[in-house]
């Protein structure tokens, strides 16, 4: 109508003609509940927020008991104890990432020193934080990616 594509007129016949019919009246009055209530249901029940939350939190796990959230913190924070009890670890930073089947991918990005053997470190570290991890919470770790951003220089020796 503001654009002039609609005359006024045929838009008020229109609407009287609806409301004058008694059978129309009321499916455009059933109409208008259904689309408010699915308006409502929009706003307030965002059917993704549930399954995302879960997952973005941590492994939700059940037992006959009860239920038990492990967050990401507590994963990141079991990882980064782990690392940072291996000789020659420095800096660590970890990442934990979840899947619908609680698959747990580990992210390790660390700095080493200098007299380090990357390749046995970061052996050692994979299958050790494996084993805390499934020890600690029962999870299996699909993956431990470990990443070494720097290598730490040597610390000069003062000569007196």
């Amino acid at each position: 109508m503001i654009f002039g594509w609609l005359d006024i007129n045929l838009v008020t016949d229109i609407v009287k003609q609806a409301l004058s019919d008694q059978v129309t009246s009321n499916v455009l009055l059933g109409l208008s509940v259904v689309f408010i209530l699915l308006a409502i249901k929009c706003i307030f029940f965002d059917s993704t927020s549930k399954g995302k939350t879960n997952e973005e939190q941590g492994v939700l796990l059940e037992n006959e008991n009860g239920k038990l959230m492990i967050s990401k913190e507590t994963l990141e924070n079991l990882v980064n104890s782990v690392a940072l009890n291996f000789e020659g670890t420095e800096q660590v930073t970890t990442r934990v990432e979840l899947d619908r089947e609680n698959n747990v991918m580990v992210y390790v990005n660390l700095m080493v020193s200098s007299n380090v053997i990357i390749k046995e470190l970061s052996a050692n570290l994979q299958t050790k934080i494996k084993e805390k991890i499934k020890t600690a919470t029962d999870l299996d770790v699909k993956e431990v990616n470990i990443t070494v951003k720097k290598v730490a220089p040597k610390e000069e020796q003062q000569e007196a």
